[in-house]
């Protein structure tokens, strides 16, 4: 049976068994992913995916079904049915109508129009471009390319009806470098690239800077937070900003709009027509649009999905978002959340600081993050300045804080921006100078 074929089959089985309103979601996916070491080929995957997702509505009530194969309907309807039967109390979520979509162009991107052998043997060369960089370089602890493509389809018996492929390449790097009995690595990754050179440079670059670090002493220091310790931080409080999680009270947001929760250097935007992962709607068939969330520190509003929005009574903001395809229920959250950039260069915020720490990586954001208290504590390294100059990498060192204090201590922005991994969503920081946190070395 062809997937319309059976769309309408599932439309018209719930309509004649009652419910007032059918929704199919379809996610057909290609995975492809080599890994080399030494030059050979360590790990490789190549797999494709389909996935269909049923939601029914019937007394009020939303009842969701999901499959694999395209087959058997009434089965499907029938589930769907059941489980909107077992819900104890009415609590609907709406369906979107048919809507206009913006137009936008996905990036080019050349790895997507490689065989799979050519990207195997870019991997390769992507490894040789690092070892050729010489010392310190020992050897890479990982090489990677992969590649994620999607067709995401919507019908509803509402007149919705819209469709999308979305997709990105990328290539992973992770050297490991050494001095006397020291052992330090660090990664770096491009998407839709093939510059090798920059990728394997930038990557050595960062894994040697680290050689020779050591802790500081426990205390309270100015802050320079790099575009991607800034982003990790962005990433691990995002769900302060969606609706789903104001509502339930574990935002520490939750009743400030229209307050000043930050400082005016704080500027932040979901924007899901960012080029780096464009979307022209979201998983529930909304016109993708920009939503400023902080505007010079003033809490703008959150991001809903058509849940959220009617129970607040606004509009949906486009952020209805499957995390987990298909067989994942509708939450909130960000398409490209991207910390607006300021005026400042690199060099201009070091001289800023004047005496303090840059910090450049942040990890065990899941053990050391709180997104309802707002708190953090994380492992982090950097280098340390004295005077407007870094003297000396730093290592094994705990950064702590709170995100929403953090974000009132902002005393300016550079104008560079560095970017998360993509993904469900995509996070986006420039440098940003704080006035200070509390650090302790271990």
């Amino acid at each position: 049976m062809k997937y319309e074929d059976f769309r309408r089959e599932l439309f018209r089985l719930a309509l004649e068994n009652g419910c007032t309103a059918a929704e199919t979601y379809k996610k057909e996916g290609e995975e492809f992913s080599v890994g080399i070491l030494s030059q050979e080929i360590d790990s490789y995957s190549v797999s494709r995916t389909l996935g269909i997702s049923l939601r029914v509505q019937k007394d009020g009530k939303d009842g969701y079904a999901y499959t694999e194969c395209i087959e058997n309907p009434a089965a499907l309807v029938q589930r769907a049915i059941d489980n909107a039967l077992a819900v104890e109390t009415a609590d609907e979520h709406p369906m979107q109508g048919p809507q206009v979509y913006p137009a936008i162009e996905q990036p080019e991107d050349p790895i997507a129009a490689c065989s799979e052998g050519e990207r195997i043997e870019l991997a390769k060369k992507l490894e040789q471009a690092v070892l050729s960089q010489g010392e310190p370089v020992v050897r890479c602890e990982s090489t990677e390319i992969s590649l994620s493509r999607a067709k995401v389809s919507l019908h509803n018996t509402r007149g919705l009806a819209v469709e999308e492929t979305r997709g990105c390449s990328l290539l992973f790097t992770s050297p490991i470098v050494q001095k006397g009995e020291e052992v330090q690595n660090d990664y770096a990754f491009s998407c839709r690239s093939t510059d090798l050179h920059s990728l394997a440079e930038k990557a050595v670059r960062q894994a040697s800077s680290r050689l020779g670090a050591s802790p500081v002493e426990p205390g309270r220091y100015r802050i320079l937070l790099q575009g991607r310790a800034a982003f990790t931080l962005l990433q691990a409080f995002s769900p302060i900003f969606c609706a789903d999680r104001v509502q339930k009270g574990l935002s520490p947001l939750r009743e400030k709009v229209g307050q000043t929760v930050a400082s005016p250097q704080v500027t932040l935007l979901d924007d899901p027509f960012d080029p780096g992962m464009p979307l022209r709607f979201d998983d529930e068939g909304t016109p993708a649009q920009p939503t400023v969330l902080l505007q010079e520190g003033k809490l703008c509003g959150f991001l809903h999905n058509l849940k959220t929005a009617k129970k607040n009574g606004v509009s949906s903001t486009g952020n209805g978002i499957r995390p987990g395809g298909a067989a994942s229920p509708v939450g909130v959250a960000p398409t490209n959340l991207i910390w607006q950039p300021g005026t400042f260069s690199p060099d201009e915020l070091v001289q800023q600081l004047d005496t303090g720490l840059i910090i450049t990586s942040m990890s065990g954001i899941h053990a050391g993050v709180n997104p309802i208290s707002g708190s953090f504590s994380l492992l982090s390294s950097g280098f340390w300045v004295e005077k407007g100059r870094i003297v000396r990498p730093v290592d094994r060192i705990t950064v702590a804080g709170s995100f929403p204090e953090l974000l009132q201590k902002v005393q300016a922005v550079g104008k560079n921006l560095t970017f998360s991994f993509p993904g469900t969503s995509r996070y986006g920081a420039p440098d940003v100078l704080i006035e200070s946190l509390n650090v302790a070395g271990s």
